[in-house]
């Protein structure tokens, strides 16, 4: 069992280059099950997710030769099979995008019901009525979701809720249909952009991608013969935009697209930091204690629910009180008990609200991380923290964030992954 051991308190600075999306390349590796050809894809993060998402694909009859941890390419000319893996596809939430690839490629799928972090109910009701109404028969039971159909046939369908992975799914499954499919109050986030943008590159019509209208016109078949590189990850943007705040740092983020992160910009600045657009990158520094603040997450282009816990140990240290409304997650706010270990003053209110007394400071202490983006705000925690942190459940962390460690070490973070039998106080 690895851990954490962080000695704060940091002040971050220097230079950090952000990674691929996770959540667009845990995407866009089942949309090349659309693909009879060869593609390449750059940029790919190095995560645990991305590396188990291969796996699955190799099952199923896709070869995949790795040019270097940030460089694949796939050839899906004989996928000989549409029943992934259950055990693997359990593990993480993105597991069901196979389905819409592999309807759309193949007319059948079976996936195992996803799993991943433990954020409350995530109902897939969105993606199920999606494609039924482009003709497929859905079936859940015995711990697995399985789909058929003769011919996938355009349609309109409107989302009830705004859901990033019904919005992909369905645009998976009709990019191949007959006829045209209307997405409405369909998600707008980054990551949709991009694998729309990658589908495109291949052949596909798809277009209003980052509007709450999709429009796909379905095609015969989707080439090969092309490379593409996934777009920088907003969320790791994010979580280091946030972490000199917290430490009062001055950090210089590079590979980023600036005009994802404006709402987590204009959040930095309400609170007293200061940020710099530079074109392909962002510089942000803080020089002083946080500013209380009102957040509400929000789906895209509102304040990213994957950030809320870094903005929460941000606000554990503001000067006043600070209140979070979580609208997408119910169990988003887990990791509040684990910064109260550390000296924090938060008071959970009913699952959906958290409110946040400022302290001047926190102490290290043993902490868990429950899911990937608590694991990241509770590291962030360790380096503004006096003393000695110990960060456990490190598996969540790996699944989303390359290299983390290295990358906050080179920001003069005090850290270091350590190896201990697996006896642990935490909860996996």
């Amino acid at each position: 069992m690895d851990k954490l051991v962080i000695q704060g308190p940091t002040k971050l600075k220097g230079e950090v280059t952000i990674s691929g999306a996770k959540n667009a390349a845990v995407a866009i590796l089942p949309a090349t099950l659309l693909i009879d050809g060869i593609c390449k894809i750059e940029n790919l993060p190095n995560i645990s997710d991305v590396r188990t998402y291969c796996k699955i694909l190799e099952t199923l009859g896709a070869k995949i030769t790795w040019f270097s941890d940030n460089e694949i390419e796939i050839d899906t000319r004989n996928i000989g099979c549409t029943q992934a893996p259950l055990d693997m596809t359990s593990r993480f939430r993105a597991s069901y995008y196979l389905l819409g690839a592999l309807l759309g490629r193949c007319g059948a799928a079976e996936v195992g019901i996803p799993g991943g972090c433990n954020l409350g109910a995530r109902p897939i009701d969105q993606h199920i009525k999606g494609f039924e109404a482009l003709g497929a028969k859905v079936d859940v039971a015995q711990g697995k979701i399985s789909a058929k159909v003769k011919k996938l046939t355009g349609t309109s369908i409107y989302m009830d809720i705004v859901s990033v992975g019904a919005t992909i799914n369905v645009m998976l499954a009709s990019v191949l249909a007959e006829g045209t499919t209307t997405i409405d109050n369909a998600a707008k986030e980054p990551h949709i952009v991009d694998v729309a943008n990658f589908l495109n590159t291949m052949g596909a019509d798809i277009r209003g991608a980052g509007t709450d209208v999709i429009k796909i016109n379905g095609v015969k078949s989707l080439h090969g013969d092309t490379t593409y590189s996934v777009v920088p990850d907003q969320i790791e943007a994010g979580t280091f935009m946030l972490a000199a705040v917290a430490s009062k740092g001055d950090i210089l983020i590079k590979n980023c697209i600036p005009e994802h992160l404006d709402c987590i910009t204009a959040k930095i600045v309400e609170i007293g930091g200061t940020v710099e657009d530079l074109g392909d990158s962002v510089r942000v520094s803080m020089n002083k204690r946080p500013n209380k603040a009102i957040v509400k997450t929000l789906p895209y282009p509102g304040f990213p629910t994957d950030l809320q816990p870094q903005m929460g140990v941000v606000l554990s240290v503001a000067d006043g009180i600070s209140t979070i409304n979580e609208s997408i997650w119910d169990s988003r706010f887990q990791y509040t008990a684990e910064l109260n270990k550390m000296g924090a003053k938060i008071a959970p209110q009913g699952g959906k609200t958290a409110v946040f007394e400022g302290v001047k400071g926190l102490v290290g202490s043993q902490v868990c991380a429950t899911d990937l983006r608590a694991g990241a705000a509770l590291l962030v925690a360790g380096t503004i923290a006096n003393g000695e942190t110990h960060l456990y459940n490190l598996q969540h962390i790996d699944r989303g964030y390359e290299n983390i460690e290295e990358k906050f070490r080179n920001l003069g973070a005090k850290i270091q992954r350590v190896s201990e039998p697996d006896e642990t106080m935490c909860d996996t």
